[in-house]
């Protein structure tokens, strides 16, 4: 099973379209959570899910973050990959941060026994957050979900 944990319903509007999940927001692969924004909101929501999962579970976070400007509107961040800072308010400057979010580190604390678990961010802006929408954040998380199936080895059944 594929557990996808999204801060944003506008996040999660981008798998429920991919994967034409139903109104409870699953299929037999996927099981898609909205946690509300925030580290503790994803804590508690990803800690839920980590006690029914099977050891061949693989749990992702996805959703959007701001990045600096060396950064594109639309990459897509691995974040143990990259300088990914968790605060608990929005950055609306740049200069201070590479890229950061608001969720991250709840997901960290709350999978930290997990092998299989991944955090993807979509740079949504840069440090502007006034500019995001809730089309151009489904749109951009729409527009990645094939490369993070690809960095996870999911294939989905179409």
């Amino acid at each position: 099973m594929l557990y996808i944990i999204c801060a944003l319903k506008s996040e999660a509007q981008a798998f429920v379209d991919k994967y034409k999940l139903s109104k409870n927001k699953q299929n037999s692969q996927v099981t898609l959570i909205v946690s509300g924004i925030g580290t503790e909101n994803m804590f508690e929501a990803t800690s839920n899910i980590v006690n029914s999962m099977s050891k061949s579970d693989t749990i992702i976070n996805v959703g959007i973050c701001g990045g600096d400007k060396k950064f594109k509107i639309g990459q897509l961040i691995d974040a143990f990959e990259e300088n990914l800072t968790c605060l608990d308010y929005e950055v609306t400057y740049s200069g201070k941060y590479e890229l950061a979010d608001m969720e991250s580190e709840g997901f960290l604390r709350a999978t930290q026994n997990i092998k299989n678990r991944y955090i993807f961010k979509v740079v949504s802006d840069h440090f502007e957050p006034q500019m995001v929408t809730k089309e151009k954040t489904k749109s951009l998380i729409f527009n990645v979900i094939d490369d993070i199936n690809n960095k996870i080895n999911f294939k989905a059944d179409n």
